[in-house]
């Protein structure tokens, strides 16, 4: 990888938005796909984003905007996926052009409903992209904070050391900040997790609890997602580092957290469609708690937490029952 290494961002939401952003600090032109032709046209004459994170100025002449996926999957060395999970099989059904040789990034924080894999092994089991090619983009970081320039963090994940540091390099500036790894696997299935823990962290306060329960479930959702994570890739891996426990805290606490937005309407009392309808963007962690309950069914992981959000969203039982059980269960 080098300088002549093209880079393009696929997804037109908010996340995509930030990424983009990001890029543009230093690069001189960024492919981007998304679905809306009348968004393209309001964003090269406007500058920003008209649905998502319409804060972020965007140098629009550094832009290769695109409407058409095939066009900037042929052009474009590197991919950066930034499409909700739930929308991912429906958007590469429209690939004519080869996905091979292409080295792949995901940003998507969830669970490919169809085949019930984290965005990574999806590709690397269904289009045969070999995970030296396949890298992860983690937080602990908001699009919104992004989009205001306040000082954010990324993880960049990848087999391959030079080209996590190509893309850490590509992302960085003077409010972002970046390191690399090598637990592409762990650290996709934490941003996956950390989103059910959000969801959890919603119910509890739609329920009237306060921050000294919060903290506690935090405390054993870090624990918990140890423990799944260890079932499902073990090698040695800490925690604590930003892009596990970091990811966590922003996500469970944060005003701007999707997840624990939708889950605080699920614990004042809406049901999920009514909670889903109301809200104008995806909540990841609704899908990843049906993926990650089935998977810690068959690894046998110890998961209070997850269970009792399943139970929530999925087998119709009462929030308030169900936080009162779990309340037993955590330490």
């Amino acid at each position: 990888m080098n300088e002549q290494t093209k880079i393009a961002v696929l997804g037109g939401g908010s996340w995509a938005t930030a990424i983009v952003k990001m890029l543009t600090e230093n690069l001189e032109t960024v492919g981007w796909y998304m679905r809306s032709k009348a968004s393209i046209d309001h964003i090269k004459k406007n500058n920003h984003n008209p649905n998502y994170l319409r804060a972020a100025e965007i140098d629009a002449t550094k832009l290769d905007l695109s409407y058409d996926i095939n066009k900037t999957v042929a052009k474009y060395d590197v991919l950066i996926f930034a499409i909700p999970s739930a929308f991912l099989t429906l958007e590469l059904k429209k690939l004519t052009k080869p996905l091979k040789n292409k080295i792949i990034f995901s940003a998507i924080k969830g669970i490919v409903p169809e085949t019930g894999l984290i965005v990574g092994e999806h590709f690397h089991k269904q289009y045969n992209i070999p995970f030296e090619n396949i890298g992860v983009i983690t937080g602990p970081c908001h699009a919104e904070e992004v989009a205001m320039e306040r000082l954010s963090y990324l993880t960049i994940a990848c087999r391959d050391e030079q080209k996590a540091k190509f893309i850490g390099k590509s992302l960085k500036s003077w409010y972002i900040k970046t390191k690399i790894s090598d637990d592409i696997i762990g650290t996709e299935y934490a941003a996956m997790l950390k989103n059910i823990y959000a969801v959890a962290a919603g119910i509890a306060h739609g329920l009237g609890y306060g921050d000294n329960f919060q903290s506690v479930l935090m405390s054993n959702a870090i624990r918990e997602m140890k423990r799944f994570i260890k079932k499902v890739h073990k090698m040695k891996r800490n925690i604590n580092n930003s892009a596990y426990l970091g990811d966590l805290l922003v996500t469970g606490y944060s005003i701007f957290s999707r997840n624990r937005q939708f889950g605080n309407m699920i614990g004042k009392g809406y049901t999920v469609k009514s909670a889903q309808m109301e809200m104008s963007m995806i909540a990841e962690g609704y899908y990843a708690t049906k993926s990650a309950f089935k998977m810690k069914k068959e690894n046998g992981a110890k998961t209070p937490i997850i269970d009792a959000v399943y139970n929530v969203l999925y087998a119709d039982k009462d929030a308030k029952k169900e936080f009162k059980k779990l309340t037993n269960k955590l330490d």
